[in-house]
């Protein structure tokens, strides 16, 4: 089930008008129920993976909580660990490590004996293992508590605002909002169905609108010229971040109107003036996971220089896999990696920031420049369908000035480039105007209303309806 259909919508209403309609006992069990029904509306079967890894880490909390002996508890923990790992290991890099060990066993006359898997990636795989994780790793570091109710924590793990795509959720943000009772609140139903309006239209009108050119270049890309590829690499730049943003909005959104208060995803990532910072606004609670559980437990910074670089290499690489089994995310990985590590060395030797306004106000946009740039040439791995490809389009950048070749349509180029404008205006009003113009939440009546009508209007008029699903459900 979509976000971005009707049946979403008509879902997300009984849900919630069930959710206030019945006693505070049993709105836990309604939300399971729901959320149950979400997943299964995608391939139904995949259920019992969620099962059999709830059971298995509700289970290993409650008797990592209650063991003395540190050996036993990480032998619990690492149970857990393993059997989340391993579900992931099979479904998401089988076919992929088979395929490296069939390359490899071709370069000595060999012939692979290991069948290849025909399953399909359970929707979400990645985000509700991760979640699952870091219950498992909390209750460990005594950051948590053991959730006793077999059924909340069934909810934690399934709870589908962000079941599919996140945000990553931690236990100690969460578990307990879903032992409180929250009261219909007015306000905070107002909050959250502006902020899934304003999800709403960076899924229809910004990401599927643009994508349809990103498409058609990544697609083809032996025919196309340096124009085309630069445009479509920005344009996809924004394909993914509203897609993915979107969806975070639509799920925070859909949560807050009911009480619950999920954490923030993004935070205007292309407005980053470094690698550094572009990462502490991207996908937040990615990031963060990454942070706490490997880069730091590796040594973080608090290690000599080149292990520091060492350890912030590989959390890039292996976030690169986590994305995908694909050299393609590995590269993206790699590459942002190198963009880190380097951003560390040169950081001692860049110019101060002038005192003059002006000089002030160049800088920040020639390092906003720069990081979207980079940001946006690692994207092309990310994208292009085979690494092959991805070399083909940058070859092709070359060629860059020539006449682009439009193959979607002049109209559908020309609404997908009004709308890129009409986000980063509003953006920019976000980061550097934050108390001007609100338009949303405008005490202005004609302003505040005007400006939800003009959204409403836009997603019906620019609105791409057949849009597919959102990118990161596929992770």
């Amino acid at each position: 089930m979509l976000f971005n259909s009707i049946e979403f919508v008509l879902f997300y209403i009984v849900v919630t008008s069930l959710y206030f309609l019945s006693p505070y006992k049993l709105r836990w069990l309604i939300l399971l129920v729901a959320s149950c029904y979400f997943y299964m509306s995608f391939v139904p079967i995949y259920i019992l993976i969620l099962a059999f890894t709830i059971v298995i880490d509700y289970f290993a909390g409650i008797y990592i909580e209650k063991a003395k002996e540190p050996a036993l508890r990480k032998t619990l923990l690492m149970a857990s660990l393993v059997a989340n790992i391993g579900i992931l290991a099979v479904f998401k890099y089988y076919n992929f490590i088979n395929l490296n060990i069939e390359y490899l066993f071709q370069k000595f006359n060999y012939q692979d004996p290991i069948p290849y898997l025909k399953i399909l990636l359970p929707v979400g795989l990645s985000f509700h293992t991760f979640q699952a994780m870091s219950y498992t790793i909390e209750v460990y570091r005594g950051n948590q508590r053991a959730e006793k109710h077999f059924g909340i924590y069934s909810l934690y793990v399934m709870f589908y605002p962000q079941l599919v795509a996140g945000p990553i959720e931690r236990p100690q943000n969460i578990l307990f909002q879903m032992h409180t009772k929250f009261p219909f609140n007015y306000n905070l139903m107002i909050s959250g169905l502006k902020m899934m309006l304003w999800g709403f239209f960076k899924k229809l009108v910004v990401a599927d609108r643009v994508a349809i050119f990103v498409n058609s270049v990544f697609d083809n890309p032996n025919t196309q010229n340096g124009t085309t590829v630069a445009i479509a690499a920005f344009f996809f730049a924004i394909q993914i971040y509203c897609d993915f943003s979107g969806y975070t909005d639509i799920a925070i959104g859909s949560a807050k109107t009911m009480g619950f208060d999920l954490m923030k995803n993004f935070n205007r990532p292309y407005f980053a003036q470094n690698i550094q910072e572009f990462w502490r606004r991207w996908h937040i609670s990615l990031s963060t996971w990454f942070r706490d559980y490997l880069y730091i437990p590796l040594g973080g910074s608090k290690v000599k220089t080149s292990r520091r670089y060492f350890n912030l290499f590989l959390v890039f690489l292996v976030s690169g896999l986590w994305h995908g089994a694909n050299y393609t995310y590995i590269i993206w990985g790699a590459l942002h990696g190198v963009f880190s590590v380097g951003y560390i060395i040169i950081k001692p030797y860049l110019r101060k920031t002038p005192k003059s306004e002006f000089g002030a106000l160049l800088m920040r946009m020639g390092n906003i420049a720069l990081t979207l740039t980079c940001v946006t040439f690692a994207w092309i791995f990310f994208r292009a369908n085979s690494v092959s490809d991805a070399f083909t389009l940058i070859g092709n950048l070359r060629t860059f000035g020539a006449a682009p070749q439009i193959s979607d349509g002049l109209s559908n180029f020309g609404h997908a480039a009004l709308a890129v404008l009409l986000l980063f205006a509003i953006e920019y009003k976000m980061e550097y105007m934050p108390q001007k113009f609100n338009f949303f939440n405008s005490p202005n009546i004609v302003l505040r209303w005007g400006s939800l009508v003009a959204t409403i209007f836009l997603i019906l008029v620019l609105g791409v309806f057949n849009g597919g699903q959102f990118i990161y459900f596929q992770f």
